[in-house]
C-alpha cells in the first residue's frame, strides 16, 4: 500500500513539475481520488485536460473531483467499480470524451446527456439495459456511443440507427 501511495505521489509531483496537461493514475489501486492531491495540484489544475484513473478500485468519484478538474477534455474511468456519477459531472463543460467501460453502472448516467461538448461515450461492459435514445439524439456533439457487452433490452437492439446522428455500437462485431 505504501508503495502504491509513493507511486501516486511521484506521478503527481512529475505532473506538477512538468506543468503537464495530463494526469495518469491508472493501475494505482486507488479506492478514491486522494483529496490531498487537490491542494498539491492547485496551481496546475486548470491546465489538466486529460485524466486517466483506469483499472483502479474506485467505487465512487466525488463531486469535488469534478468541480476541481472542470477544464477536463478527456476522462478515463474504465475498469473500476463505479455505479453512478455525481451531479457535478455537469460542471465538465469542456469534456469531449468519457470512458466508463468495465464498471458497474446499472443504468445509463443521465447527467452525460446534459454535456453539450461530449463527442464520445464508452459504456462497454456495464449492466445497462436501457439507452435514453431521445436524450442522446438531442446531444449536439455526440459522435459515438459504445454500449457493447451490456444486457440491453430488445427495444434498444432494434433502434433504427438511421435516425441517430451518432455511431451506436451495440454488439461485438
Amino acid at each position: 500500500m505504501a508503495k502504491d501511495a509513493a507511486r501516486v505521489a511521484w506521478i503527481v509531483n512529475e505532473t506538477v513539475e512538468e506543468g503537464s496537461s495530463s494526469l495518469d493514475l491508472s493501475n494505482c489501486k486507488l479506492t478514491s481520488f486522494p483529496v490531498a492531491l487537490f491542494k498539491v495540484m492547485k496551481n496546475v489544475v486548470a491546465n489538466i485536460h486529460l485524466i486517466s484513473l483506469e483499472n483502479n478500485e474506485l467505487k465512487f468519484i466525488s463531486g469535488e473531483f469534478m468541480t476541481n478538474f472542470n477544464q477536463l477534455r478527456e476522462l478515463n474511468l474504465a475498469g473500476n467499480y463505479l455505479k453512478q456519477l455525481p451531479d457535478e459531472v455537469k460542471s465538465l463543460t469542456h469534456l469531449t470524451s468519457i470512458n466508463l467501460a468495465r464498471n458497474k453502472f446499472p443504468v445509463f448516467p443521465q447527467q452525460l446527456t446534459e454535456l453539450t461538448t461530449l463527442e464520445t461515450i464508452n459504456l462497454e461492459g456495464n449492466q445497462i439495459a436501457e439507452i435514453p435514445v431521445e436524450r442522446l439524439a438531442s446531444m449536439p456533439s455526440l459522435k459515438s456511443l459504445n454500449m457493447k457487452s451490456n444486457p440491453l433490452s430488445c427495444d434498444n437492439e432494434t433502434t433504427e440507427q438511421s435516425v441517430l446522428k451518432f455511431e451506436l455500437l451495440l454488439a461485438d462485431e
